[in-house]
């Protein structure tokens, strides 16, 4: 491959995926798409996320040695992970960043290797890395911080990055600039994000690890006093409840299973049980829509349904029949954030957008107290 192009990395928690793209002007087009799947008896050995990362930066580079003739790179890209409260955008991966996403991220995730091994790459191949919208995305203006309870503030935690692709995309359609673009996102995948944006910012979101409606393994947003209950109950370790929400919680806590294609073949073969459960969450996606909705008075330029779980058509029509009236639904199947990483980095590359530099504050108003 002569022609200079984008790798952008994504960790999983047994796999990294990587893509090859290449950069045209402030876009990009795909050139190669694959992931990189580790056996899970080897990742259960490490001792944290972070152990893992010669591991996966060798595994990387080994892939990339046997494409035939090389690949040369104009700059690497890596998912951002979980890191403090961030603006949108694309920021410069420096060592500051690497040893806050691999030693004090607000989660530990394997997302978090994304800045780490973007650096070992560009590196060694004598590029910039970046990290592009990562979950902690927050653009929530004060109105949007206060959550009734002065000990308590909201905050954003959301897939920001497919997140704004899609309302990209969504622009690029309605001819109109992403700065000028107001729409609802929900991204339905194992966890659920359902974003409004305005003027092309995250001014409100569901929080995908607190308020979203449940999804295949989170509970998402609980009853506060039956919380409290059983935090209090003796039932569970601090450790041991977080994973009962956060992981084996959502579909998973009621039919033993995070596939929603299984869902629905149980459903097809009369299960009531799972019925019930599908059509809950259903009903939840369709309030925290509207609730977004709300967030631009009711009057969004579209509505998007996008992630895994709008590859099912029974779901998307369903919700497009419920929430329809608010404004046009436009479904983007899937993830896109391979695309959206190169894309980042192609805008920074071309000129069109400046990086940010590491440590980075949200460009929020501040609180008036």
């Amino acid at each position: 491959m002569q022609k200079s192009l984008i790798l952008t990395i994504n960790p999983g928690t047994t796999t990294t995926r990587i893509g090859l793209f290449l950069p045209e002007g402030a876009e990009v087009r795909a050139v190669l798409d694959e992931t990189i799947d580790h056996d899970e008896t080897v990742m259960a050995d490490f001792d944290g996320i972070a152990a893992q990362l010669p591991f996966r930066a060798q595994a990387v580079q080994d892939f990339l040695d046997a494409i035939p003739g090389g690949v040369r790179l104009a700059a690497v890209a890596g998912r951002g992970g979980m890191l403090s409260p961030v603006p949108a955008g694309v920021i410069v991966v420096d060592d500051g960043l690497v040893d806050f996403a691999l030693h004090r991220p607000v989660h530990h995730h394997a997302s978090n290797l994304g800045a780490p091994l973007a650096q070992r790459i560009a590196a060694a191949a004598g590029c910039p890395a970046f990290v592009v919208d990562p979950v902690s995305v927050d653009e929530l203006p004060p109105v949007a911080r206060v959550s009734g309870c002065p000990d308590i503030q909201r905050f954003s935690f959301v897939h920001a990055l497919n997140i704004r692709a899609c309302g990209r995309r969504l622009a690029t359609r309605l001819g109109k600039p992403f700065a000028e673009l107001d729409a609802v996102v929900a991204h339905m995948g194992a966890g659920i994000s359902v974003a409004a944006l305005r003027k092309g910012r995250i001014v409100d979101s569901t929080n995908r690890m607190e308020n979203s409606p449940f999804s295949p393994e989170r509970a998402g947003g609980l009853p506060p006093m039956a919380l409290i209950d059983l935090c209090y109950s003796g039932r569970f370790t601090k450790d041991a409840l977080k994973r009962r929400l956060y992981g084996q919680g959502g579909v998973h806590a009621y039919l033993g299973t995070k596939d929603m294609r299984r869902v629905e073949a149980m459903i097809k073969a009369g299960d009531a049980k799972a019925q019930l459960v599908w059509e809950a969450m259903v009903y939840q996606i369709g309030k925290a829509i509207g609730s977004m909705a709300a967030v631009l008075d009711f009057r969004p330029d579209g509505i998007v349904l996008t992630g895994g779980m709008a590859h099912s058509r029974r779901l998307t029509s369903v919700l497009t029949d419920r929430i329809g009236a608010f404004a046009p639904v436009t479904c983007y199947p899937g993830s896109h954030e391979s695309e959206a990483l190169g894309a980042g980095a192609a805008r920074v590359l071309a000129g069109v957008e400046k990086a940010r530099t590491w440590p980075v504050s949200p460009e929020v108003e501040p609180m008036p107290w």
